[in-house]
């Protein structure tokens, strides 16, 4: 899958939708360089490249809020990965379920 993922379009990078299984509600979006992917489809928890910190990182790790990768999905472009997980937790730093908690207007 790795051979597949246009890492050229982004640097070294292509973004990363999480979406919980069960709920199929969109709990955020990181970055994953190719290290990232592959220790996520090797320990089955997902793993991010953090661009702040500039290094890779397993989500939960410290919070303890861990995501259970069940599949992995490519786009057609090959530019951006979906992984389709188990939530133990919560996703968002805020203590939120999701990343996606506040409304914009929108004018009709």
């Amino acid at each position: 899958m790795l051979s597949e993922i246009d890492f050229l379009k982004n640097g070294s990078l292509v973004p990363v939708v999480v979406q919980d299984e069960r709920t199929k509600d969109v709990l955020m979006v990181a970055y994953a360089d190719a290290d990232a992917i592959e220790k996520t489809i090797k320990s089955g928890y997902a793993h991010y490249y953090s661009r702040s910190r500039r290094k890779l990182w397993k989500k939960g790790e410290t919070s303890g809020n861990l995501q259970k990768v069940k599949k992995i999905l490519l786009d057609c472009d090959g530019d951006t990965i979906l992984y389709v997980v188990e939530q133990e937790g919560v996703a968002c730093h805020t203590g939120k379920w999701s990343c996606f908690f506040r409304t914009v207007a929108v004018e009709e």
